[in-house]
């Protein structure tokens, strides 16, 4: 299995630590964000990693540079999003790949339920994503987005501002796997999509990664939801940063980053 590490962004929330770091190269209790998600993969025996990168490449190259990994570099980093940055590494997308965001930290369990999931097309979803939100910010709500499930499991809607809780059972994390049986079929339906339109109120270039998954589900391309509960967390803000540093020993922080 085969992972790709999205790391083009700046993470301007971020700042002033991403003022001449990627975010993905942003401190956490000693080490880059980046680091996470290479140890929890290799601890899972995933060693053929892919890192694609964007906003202070040359700060990233440098330390991939013994990490045994292949980096490869979105050049339009500052006028795209994820799904564009994933696409930057199309030549790699064969056989089972796993997707990570590279500003989230999660333990060996949530990326062994995302391998287990048996599914051709499946996503990490959390179900007690209420707890962390809370930690995290005063309104939970303002902040989550839909994720509505079928009977068996199967997402129907993700990525919407949600009415209320009622329309939220998880959150998508930023981690999904796609087996080698659709890949290509994966890859042809994004070539097809209309370059000239507008998704969930941003242009091809900047389509959400959701977007993306919500667009093959909607095409019978369904996604399995890999359910967990807690073993992660995002960083995604300077308050988050402040959050996670005070609170490292807070016993789901030391299991992220074991």
């Amino acid at each position: 299995m085969k992972m790709i590490i999205l790391a083009a962004g700046q993470g301007t929330r971020l700042r002033p630590h991403t003022d001449s770091v990627p975010k993905c190269m942003v401190m956490l209790n000693g080490k880059p964000l980046i680091y996470y998600q290479l140890e929890t993969a290799r601890r899972v025996g995933i060693t053929d990693i892919v890192v694609v990168g964007g906003y202070k490449t040359e700060v990233l190259r440098e330390y991939l540079a013994d990490k045994n990994v292949r980096l490869l570099v979105n050049n339009a980093f500052s006028a795209t999003n994820m799904v564009s940055t994933l696409f930057c590494a199309e030549s790699e997308l064969n056989g089972d790949i796993i997707i990570s965001y590279s500003d989230i930290v999660y333990s060996t369990y949530v990326l062994r339920n995302l391998i287990n999931c048996n599914n051709a097309r499946s996503t990490v979803v959390d179900s007690s994503w209420r707890e962390l939100w809370s930690k995290r910010m005063e309104n939970p709500l303002g902040d989550a987005e839909t994720m509505k499930l079928d009977a068996n499991g199967f997402i129907t809607e993700l990525g919407k501002k949600p009415t209320g809780y009622h329309e939220i059972e998880g959150q998508y994390i930023g981690l999904t796997k796609i087996i080698g049986s659709v890949i290509d079929e994966t890859v042809r339906f994004y070539h097809q999509l209309d370059r000239n339109i507008f998704y969930d109120g941003k242009d091809f270039n900047n389509m959400y990664m959701t977007s993306f998954l919500q667009l093959m589900i909607n095409n019978h391309m369904p996604i399995k939801a890999a359910m967990i509960s807690g073993g992660w967390f995002e960083v995604d803000s300077n308050d988050d940063l402040d959050y996670y540093e005070t609170n490292f020993e807070n016993d789901l922080i030391q299991q992220c980053l074991l």
